[in-house]
């Protein structure tokens, strides 16, 4: 049916070039003009009845005006500028040539190019529209895809770490599809519907591909936002038809990822909501659990946005099962990191348990990164296999950015960015709730000066108080390192300040550990879920309660700063020590600042560890002898410097 469609199509292609060839041709003649042959034009010639000739070299027609009125035309060869003086008598016949531009082609060109071009698009338009593969046309048709494990890499529930308890409900989604049996001889049902719900990067699609990869039956997968489009009716359309491809193919399952671009709740929004979007979304909750009958079809969705998804889509018998997928722990780190470096060359002095514990909040995608990163590190590195350094470095990378080893670093701001990290590293290590100094650096990181790592000794579920006020004193021991020492304040504190007074607000906000307000929440979320986070937390407190609540914030922020200046008020000569090291090595570790802490001497390490400082350094100086003179430190400090 397709070839015979093919050959017809041609087949008018060639016809309608024929016909516009023709027309072209004779386009030069008259719709007066009477065609004769050749030897008839030839024998009027003789006979002197042509009063004028008229020759287009470009189509080699002749048209002849005769005597008594009447025109002809005939086709000539081109040998006839050779005859025609044996015809034409002297003073009788007035002969005209009409000599073709250059662009006379496109006259004959430009029609059938538009011929053919519209033939060609009304072949693709009904090719595609019996083929039902078209675009075109078929705009209600669903454009899930079903998964064909022999066009891509396989990924099985071993590629999945660091979330078991979750692999295991999927499992048994799986092992249900394929032994129902050991399933419904106690009753059991189905599950409809599992919602995956967790922050990016958790694995979420991951774990689907899984189940495709495990699984022994069809498996669609669909984006939510293929779902909505500009024309009514279109995303309900295409529910439908997902669901009637998955009726045929049952038992089967479908992937909805990022389930909440279609599944936001009903009624909200500025005007009153979507009307396109909220069919789609009754049109998938009636195929999920209506009157029809979708047996032995599971539904999986993915969102990391579960507070935006209408209560209807969730309630058991459409979305029975949700698991929730959240960050690994260290243990779950150190099986995923496990995953991601099976492929590849691993030096045999690499712990990966002390990566684990330093990538705290790492997600999975987080960690293959890192892994990839380091590996791209020691390529660069002329390596051929992936070491310590190469996964430290990564791992930096990830936190703050790159080194930025070529930016110029005046003396003074080396001075302020060392007395600043090493003030949060000292309020750090005397506060009895804060993390362990594990990295200090002055060395520039993307938008940093410098930076202190800390890593906990554990992960805890629950904050204390007291826990998070000895965060906001180690956030603030920068600024206060600076207002100790140098009896100034700069801006780089900024992010700081920021990140401590979020953990003010939310104390008194969210977690109600005010003293003077007490247990409670101030502020709740709108059930208005378009128009942004902070238009759409409601004001459900007063004008003085806000008033508390900025003075509770305030007060918060002022005890945790005195507190980081008075411990550093009372170390200031650790400070000023540290401070003189951290300018010469430019990176301390967590163990060499605790035994300088402790008043160990370093200068043997230095020695060792001189001469890659005295390289960046070097740089430095060619740096700034290429900067204006404004940029360059003064001699004093320069000299300093120098001797260092």
């Amino acid at each position: 049916m397709k070839k015979d469609f093919k050959f017809t199509f041609i087949v008018y292609v060639l016809i309608g070039i024929a016909v516009i060839f023709l027309i072209s041709t004779l386009g030069g003649s008259r719709n007066d003009a009477t065609a004769v042959s050749y030897s008839q034009l030839l024998q009027r010639l003789e006979a002197d009845e042509v009063l004028t000739l008229v020759v287009d070299k470009g189509t080699q027609v002749a048209t002849a005006e005769l005597k008594n009125g009447d025109k002809v035309y005939a086709f000539i060869p081109y040998s006839f500028d050779d005859i025609i003086h044996e015809y034409v008598k002297p003073g009788g016949t007035k002969v005209d040539y009409v000599i073709p531009s250059n662009n006379s082609w496109l006259s004959t060109l430009l029609p059938t190019l538009l011929l053919v071009g519209a033939l060609v698009f009304i072949f693709v338009l009904f090719n595609q529209q019996s083929s039902g593969g078209g675009k075109v046309m078929n705009f209600g048709k669903s454009s899930a895809k079903m998964f064909n494990p022999s066009s891509t890499k396989k990924v099985t529930f071993k590629d999945v770490a660091g979330a078991d308890e979750e692999k295991e409900e999927m499992q048994e989604i799986v092992d249900f599809l394929k032994h129902p049996s050991k399933y419904t001889a106690l009753g059991a049902k189905i599950p409809k519907g599992v919602l995956m719900v967790g922050p990016p990067g958790t694995g979420k699609t991951l774990l689907a591909r899984a189940v495709a990869g495990e699984a022994d039956v069809p498996f669609f997968t669909v984006s939510g936002s293929e779902f909505v489009e500009m024309f009514v009716g279109v995303g309900a359309s295409r529910v439908r038809d997902l669901f009637d491809t998955a009726k045929k193919n049952a038992p089967c399952i479908v992937f909805i990822d990022e389930i909440d671009a279609v599944g936001r709740q009903r009624g909200t929004g500025l005007g009153g909501g979507h009307d396109e979007r909220e069919q789609t979304l009754n049109q998938l909750l009636v195929e999920m659990d209506g009157f029809g009958i979708n047996d032995n079809i599971i539904v999986v969705a993915a969102t990391n946005r579960p507070d935006v998804l209408d209560p209807a889509l969730l309630r058991p018998g459409r979305f029975d099962r949700q698991i929730v997928i959240n960050v690994p722990d260290v243990k779950g780190r150190e099986e995923i990191l496990k995953v991601h470096i099976r492929n590849k060359p691993l030096s045999k002095n690499v712990e990966l348990k002390n990566i684990a514990r330093g990538t705290v909040g790492f997600t999975g995608a987080d960690l293959e990164n890192l892994v990839n990163e380091a590996a791209l590190l020691a390529a660069r590195r002329g390596k051929e296999e992936i070491t310590d350094d190469e996964l430290e470095e990564a791992k930096k990378r990830i936190i703050a950015g790159p080194e930025k080893r070529s930016r110029v670093v005046t003396a003074e701001d080396k001075k302020i960015t060392a007395y600043h990290e090493v003030g949060h590293a000292i309020v750090m290590k005397l506060l009895p709730n804060c993390d362990a100094v594990h990295e200090i650096s002055i060395i520039p990181r993307g938008m940093a000066a410098g930076y202190t790592i800390t890593l906990p000794d554990n992960e805890m579920t629950h904050m204390s108080k007291q826990r998070l006020l000895d965060n906001i004193a180690g956030l603030l021991g920068g600024r206060a390192a600076e207002k100790v020492a140098l009896n100034d304040i700069c801006t780089g504190a900024s992010n700081d300040i920021e990140r401590a007074t979020a953990i003010a607000r939310k104390m008194v906000m969210e977690y109600g550990m005010s003293d003077v307000l007490g247990p409670m929440t101030f502020g709740s979320d709108s059930q208005e879920v378009f128009i942004g986070r902070d238009f759409n937390r409601s004001r459900n407190y007063s004008e003085e309660v806000a008033a508390a609540i900025d003075k509770e914030i305030r007060t918060i922020i002022d005890q945790a700063f005195k507190q980081a200046q008075q411990i550093l008020v009372e170390h200031r000569e650790k400070l000023e020590e540290i401070t003189n090291v951290l300018l010469e090595r430019e990176t301390l570790s967590g163990e060499e600042f605790a035994k300088l802490f402790e008043g160990i001497d370093l200068n043997e390490n230095i020695i060792e560890e001189k001469k890659p400082q005295e390289d960046f350094w070097a740089q430095q100086k060619d740096l700034w002898a290429q900067t204006d003179a404004s940029t360059k430190p003064d001699e004093e400090n320069d000299d300093q410097n120098t001797e260092k």
